[in-house]
């Protein structure tokens, strides 16, 4: 045997050579650049005019990938109408069937050719990002996680289209029959299809269309089971093809053994592809999130949580098409999230994203039945200036109990002047694992409030007489009245409804309301001095809980009602024991050091928490505070300390918030005065020493300082920004990556901070650095 016809056996250079010609009988003719030309045009029409990128003012490709699914089977059937169908037509085809060649290394060879016409396709699209990337900051990994998307689900289509190739001699039935299977493997998947079905038969139409497993791709997570999806669908395509060229030898004379091997040999790789996947649907597979700051890596936290649900849980994203422009970028955010939990769900979680703009069914469901309500933006373009009311709400629903994330509760916003404003996601995952949480919670517990409150209740109602209040007041005292007296008679006597008129008498009781708990009379109206009280308190001794009104409406009534009785039950929201600096009193004299006071800390903390106010000085923590939190300690005694350290040794959590310095702030001076906490010694027990210096950093925050000036005879005040080095300015590369605490955060700013340095080596001790 020759080395011309050994080479000529080889089957990879069979397959290499077949690569080459097709490339070049491709190439070599113009209506090649004319195709590739009007691909990255119709690309660019749809991305600039059909998704009109300009008025989306978001900085990115999605709206290319969005339509890739549908322009990929218009490409791929085309560049595979030709490759198999000509061979028939010219003849030519009987000279590949009597080669001694393998026959999959022909068609290796023309899908191999196929790729590269498609990777070169993808490559008159890179001028695209790249061009983006020079006016704004994109994130990269979407994008590169879109090509491979857009590389893979072209295999697959090109796989489908050589086999269809294979089948006839017709360049336009190979077209037709081309774009009619990629089409019915992407409707498959399709919004239109799943929404007509229930919860498996959705999830069963995603896993096996093309459409779905693409989107999430796209969005930056590379799932292992999506690219075994599109490889097995890739390779059972081929493989077929090379079957339907296999029998094209056979004869009816012969070997029927060799016949029923071929057959029995697609069979079962067709058989291992559908089992591969089943396997690979069944399991926890890798996944590889490549957006920055893996914004859709979920916490063990949140799988947890997960994986606790017993019920559907449904997550139903109320977003308007067109929102404000700065909430426009975070729409796609949010969504991507939401798929995100529904993946993580495991089929327990039903995600629903809804325009209720364009469905008034829904929007008639969100106000009456949710109280999801649309919000009026202002927003202006080179032609208009209007208002546009829009949705940016998540529904948390878990069986009756349901929870509901305006924009308020989502998003954060930082305005540094007034065209320099910043809008982002606060943490999302943060919010929407917390409402999952209460969700849960509240429905394990649902009608059984009463038997984990172990103290009598009463809701004291401070409401004006009904001829001084409103008329849609009057309506919802009388229902707040039959609510809270059927609740009563549930409690079996441990609730009571106290009513008091705060104007019936002398103006003692209202000098005590606003004294006591701050409240003041409202008024009718913005011009009306005609004044009137509504204020609902919920006294349990040692704890107090203001009732809020909300929307006027039953429904939100009872919740906010559940709400605060749940304050009083145990389990229900974990417990704080804050021990803090006593406020300063009333009446201080002038030029003393003030004691700061944590007022907002604390009412921040009892909006998620039940705070309760901890007295260290009886050598004791509250055994069922989850935790200590100690607010600028003062001169703690040894009871106190003793307290601290039995407490923790215990397995409590401690938090300390402790500097040996205490700033006085006032009119005419900023003075530094040192300050004991009574903690340095503890804390040099277990390690941890804080130093008497303080911190000075050239990167810091501005110090607003009041100025007088003289500007013609006028004494003019002003406040200037000045800059002092005090006050630290730390960005996300002075903090710790790996930690869930500072995760997100895009600035901190530490106020007159000392050094902290760890001494000693305890192999039980983990010192973890967050700044």
């Amino acid at each position: 045997m020759s080395l011309d016809e050994i080479k000529a056996r080889n089957p990879w250079r069979v397959t290499w050579q077949v690569a080459k010609k097709e490339l070049r009988l491709f190439l070599s003719s113009p209506i090649a650049w004319l195709f590739f030309i009007t691909f990255a045009a119709v690309t660019l029409f749809i991305f600039f005019w059909a998704e009109a990128f300009f008025a989306r003012n978001i900085a990115d490709v999605r709206p290319m990938f969005e339509w890739m699914p549908i322009l990929l089977i218009l490409l791929c059937s085309t560049l595979t109408m030709r490759m198999w169908s000509e061979e028939r037509r010219a003849g030519t085809l009987e000279h590949v069937l009597t080669q001694s060649a393998p026959l999959w290394s022909f068609a290796l060879g023309k899908f191999l050719a196929c790729v590269a016409l498609l990777s070169l396709a993808l490559v008159v699209l890179l001028p695209l990002p790249m061009s983006l990337s020079l006016v704004a900051t994109i994130d990269w990994g979407p994008v590169l996680a879109g090509y491979l998307a857009t590389l893979l689900l072209g295999s697959a289509y090109l796989a489908i289209g050589l086999f269809v190739s294979s089948r006839t001699q017709n360049q336009i039935v190979s077209l037709i029959g081309s774009v009619a299977v990629c089409g019915f493997f992407y409707i498959l998947g399709h919004a239109l299809i799943i929404r007509t079905l229930g919860q498996s038969g959705s999830e069963l139409m995603q896993a096996l269309g093309t459409g779905a497993r693409f989107d999430a791709i796209t969005r930056g997570v590379i799932d292992l089971a999506d690219l075994v999806y599109y490889l097995s669908l890739t390779l059972v395509f081929l493989a077929l093809t090379v079957y339907v060229l296999e029998k094209e030898r056979w004869t009816s004379t012969g070997t029927r053994p060799k016949h029923r091997r071929w057959k029995l040999a697609t069979t079962l790789l067709v058989l291992n592809a559908i089992a591969l996947n089943l396997w690979i649907g069944q399991m926890d597979s890798w996944r590889l999130d490549t957006t920055r700051g893996k914004q859709y890596t979920l916490s063990d936290a949140t799988r947890n949580y997960l994986a606790q649900l017993q019920e559907p849980l449904t997550l139903r994203g109320y977003f308007s098409a067109r929102t404000h422009p700065l909430l426009s970028p975070l729409v796609p955010q949010m969504k991507d999230l939401l798929r995100e939990y529904e993946v993580a769900g495991d089929g327990r979680v039903r995600v629903e994203i809804i325009d209720p703009m364009a469905n008034p069914e829904a929007e008639e469901e969100a106000n009456q039945q949710y109280g999801i309500a649309p919000v009026p933006f202002q927003v202006a373009d080179r032609y208009q200036s209007a208002i546009v009311s829009s949705y940016f709400d998540v529904l948390v629903q878990y069986g009756d109990e349901y929870e509901v994330l305006g924009f308020r509760d989502l998003i954060d916003i930082k305005a540094q002047s007034e065209s320099d404003i910043d809008v982002q996601l606060r943490n999302p995952e943060y919010d929407l694992t917390k409402s999952i949480r209460r969700v849960l919670t509240d429905f394990q517990s649902a009608g059984d409030v009463f038997s984990s409150i172990d103290v009598p209740l009463t809701l004291s109602a401070y409401v004006s007489s009904d001829d001084r209040l409103p008329g849609d007041l009057v309506q919802f005292k009388q229902m707040m009245i039959a609510s809270v007296d059927a609740l009563s008679e549930a409690s079996e006597g441990k609730l009571t409804l106290r009513l008091v008129d705060p104007q019936d008498g002398n103006g003692a009781l209202t000098a005590q309301l606003s004294r006591d708990y701050g409240l003041r009379p409202m008024r009718a109206g913005l011009f009306s001095d005609d004044s009137f009280w509504f204020h609902l308190l919920l006294d349990g001794g040692d704890q107090l809980v203001q009732i809020p009104l909300g929307d006027l409406s039953e429904s939100q009534f009872e919740q906010n009602m559940d709400a605060g009785l749940k304050r009083f039950a145990k389990g229900y929201t974990r417990k704080i024991a804050f021990a803090g600096s006593s406020p300063a009193p009333m009446g201080m004299q002038p030029g003393m050091p003030e004691t700061p006071s944590f007022r907002m800390l604390e009412d921040f903390l009892r909006a998620e928490y039940d705070v309760v106010n901890e007295d260290l000085s009886d050598g004791s923590v509250s055994n069922d505070a989850d935790l200590l939190l100690l607010a600028s300690p003062d001169n703690l005694d040894e009871k106190a300390l003793f307290a601290i350290d039995q407490y923790l040794m215990q397995g409590g959590t401690v938090i300390a918030a402790s500097s040996g310095w205490s700033a006085n702030l006032s009119r005419n001076s900023l003075d530094l005065t040192e300050k004991d906490s009574g903690l340095d010694e503890w804390l040099a027990h277990h390690g941890i020493n804080i130093g008497e210096e303080l911190i000075m950093d050239p990167q810091n925050a501005a110090f607003p300082l009041p100025v007088t000036r003289n500007v013609g005879g006028l004494q003019l005040q002003e406040v200037r920004m000045l800059d002092y080095p005090f006050f630290l300015d730390i960005r996300q590369n002075g903090m710790n990556p790996d930690s869930p605490v500072v995760a997100g955060l895009d600035q901190v700013t530490m106020a007159w901070s000392s050094p902290i340095t760890f001494s000693g080596e305890d192999p039980t001790r983990e010192n973890v650095v967050l700044l």
